[in-house]
């Protein structure tokens, strides 16, 4: 009996070896994708691997599958997976990316590979490597031949991952994006050729796409010859009109259907009417369209990984750290009444069966964790960089976290101090009292300095980098001091600047011997202890606190801040343990240690 159950094991498994290795053609028809020979319809929901735990890659991809959709979009972030020059990572956590293809097809789902380099994604920098912004005249997205040798480098990397996994060579990947809404940024022709060049050297040989607002300078600037129109995003006739006018050899389609969208830090919870999403996709499901929901599922920008926006010099929009998206499967996998519409919706039109919804992941709500107070960001001793000016993180290789300047006032010493530019959030001390604050948005970068008795006092200035700059005309957005400082107009001469990274590393290595040196009121960091019978997922509550970064069992939640929305930061149970856990947080202002618990959700 054993001999035969394990003889039925090993011919099942050959038999979904040889189905996995089956191969297929997907080709561009004039006005249709074509799958073997054969009309086909995408119906595609967007995950970003990148933002979602690898232990519940699955579950969502699942989830994609229970609404109606037959593909997966997934971006790709180039920083996510080459942290510095020629450091690539595919292999760990969820940057094995090839992993999640695997699932993917595993799941019966086909996939569109959106690579980039550039993605946008209010992600960090869209997704380019921070580390180009040490060239100080580097030019971004064109062939700018600094720029172009890094984006080689990246192709040749990530298409020994991807290549294998093309439909032709019976993997589920059936096209390929070049860029990403080029259109709306600039109108280097031979940058978009050049790319496409890559991949084909690369031995990419499925069909490729470009993405681009339905307006016809943008479809002139970022489409290419030969490759498939997605419009960001096609909601009626009138949009694809302007795909076909400009070209009617091609299909085109919706690349980017939004069901919810972004939320900056300050404003209130995006929620996009659900009518008119309903009215959107239905005439996409009519009239036999393909589409890709951007996004089915948002994730959570952790750690540091949140972008920004800007409409001009002077402005800035950080993104909070959830990446809810108002998306039909919520930032923690659950299902939401936007989800079941369009369940419902696609089932109506669509020839094969729609599976059952998985189980939710469980939740759990953790009861008041007390803390303590521990000692203060001043307190670390930390080597310091001489420099005449101020320079930004990116020259010192840091790309995220703070970065602290000092220097002593010689000559003016009280009056109007100016930052040319804070990116983005300063503290200014005088003395190591705490003066004020200065945020980047609106370009008011001015603090009143106070006399003192000082002979020569001493000047700090505290910055956080809150995210670059991910969309449009400012990319090139370093982080830090961006030029210099002035005290009445006189420029401050001679700093030591110390680094601050506060990842993940750098908070497990520089935990100070002796804390309490320092006897500032603020800038503090909290510890505390908790205990669990059973692990689930949880929401941290940070209502209590007022702007900082939350650390639990050593894992970066990403940032909080008492302007809202957010006030609870999503924790994946696969972060938490059975018995002891420990959370450890900083705060900016903050002062006094106070209970924090967990709830099950974002928001109640």
């Amino acid at each position: 009996m054993k001999k035969a159950i394990l003889l039925f094991i090993t011919i099942s498994s050959l038999l979904l070896s040889v189905s996995a290795q089956t191969k297929h053609t997907f080709k561009l028809g004039q006005t249709q994708f074509l799958l073997d020979g054969k009309p086909f319809q995408i119906i595609s929901g967007e995950i970003h691997p990148a933002r979602v735990p690898q232990e519940y890659w699955r579950h969502r991809i699942q989830m994609a599958k229970a609404m109606g959709c037959n593909t997966i979009a997934a971006y790709v972030f180039w920083n996510h997976q080459e942290s510095s020059p020629g450091v690539f990572d595919f292999k760990t956590g969820n940057k094995n990316i090839a992993r999640f293809i695997r699932i993917c097809q595993e799941e019966g789902m086909w996939v569109l590979l959106r690579p980039g380099p550039y993605v946008c994604a209010e992600w960090d920098f869209g997704g380019l490597p921070p580390y180009l912004l040490k060239i100080p005249d580097i030019k971004i997205r064109c062939t700018d031949a600094r720029y172009m040798a890094a984006v080689s480098r990246y192709i040749n990397r990530l298409a020994r991952e991807i290549v294998p996994l093309q439909c032709i060579n019976g993997g589920p990947i059936l096209m390929v994006q070049v860029e990403n809404e080029y259109g709306s940024f600039g109108n280097d022709k031979p940058y978009m050729e050049s790319l496409r060049n890559l991949w084909i050297k690369n031995e990419v040989k499925i069909p490729f796409y470009t993405s681009d607002g339905a307006a016809t300078y943008m479809l002139d600037a970022g489409s290419i010859p030969g490759a498939a129109i997605g419009l960001d995003s096609g909601s009626d006739s009138s949009d694809f009109a302007v795909a076909h006018r400009y070209n009617p050899n091609v299909p085109s389609f919706s690349s980017e259907t939004y069901p919810g969208w972004l939320t900056h830090w300050g404003e209130k919870w995006q929620r996009p009417d659900t009518n008119a999403l309903k009215k959107e996709v239905t005439y996409l499901l009519q009239n036999k369209k393909s589409f890709n929901f951007y996004v089915i599922h948002g994730g959570t920008n952790f750690a540091f990984t949140a972008g920004a926006n800007s409409s001009s010099p002077t402005s800035f929009q950080p993104d909070v750290t959830s990446y809810d998206y108002d998306a039909p499967i919520n930032e923690q996998g659950e299902p939401t009444a936007k989800y079941f519409m369009l369940r419902n919706l696609i089932s109506k039109f669509v020839d094969y069966k729609i599976p059952e919804i998985p189980a939710p992941i469980k939740t759990i709500s953790v009861a008041a964790i007390q803390m303590k107070k521990t000692y203060n960001l001043f307190d670390f001793q930390l080597p310091q960089y001489h420099s005449p000016q101020p320079k930004p993180m990116e020259a010192y290789d840091q790309n995220q976290g703070m970065i602290l300047y000092k220097t002593k006032l010689i000559g003016h010493k009280s009056g109007r101090l100016k930052i040319w530019e804070p990116h983005d959030f300063a503290l200014v001390f005088l003395n190591g009292k705490f003066i004020d604050s200065v945020f980047r948005d609106k370009g008011n970068w001015e603090v009143k300095l106070p006399a003192t008795e000082v002979p020569n006092p001493e000047l700090e200035i505290l910055v956080e980098g809150m995210g670059h700059i991910n969309f449009a005309q400012f990319m090139i957005d370093r982080k830090g001091i961006t030029d210099r400082v002035t005290l009445n107009g006189m420029t401050l001469m001679n700093w030591q600047t110390e680094l601050i990274p506060m990842d993940e590393k750098f908070i497990a290595l520089n935990k100070p011997a002796m804390p309490k040196k320092s006897e500032r009121e603020i800038c503090n960091f909290f510890e505390g202890n908790f205990s669990l019978n059973e692990t689930g997922d949880t929401y941290i509550d940070m209502s209590q606190y007022q702007k900082g970064i939350v650390y639990v069992n050593g894992h970066n939640l990403g940032r909080y801040w008492n302007i809202g929305p957010q006030q609870r930061l999503y924790c994946p149970a696969s972060w938490l343990k059975k018995g002891e856990n420990k959370i450890l947080i900083f705060d900016f202002f903050q002062k006094e240690a106070l209970p924090i618990g967990s709830k099950e959700h974002l928001t109640d």
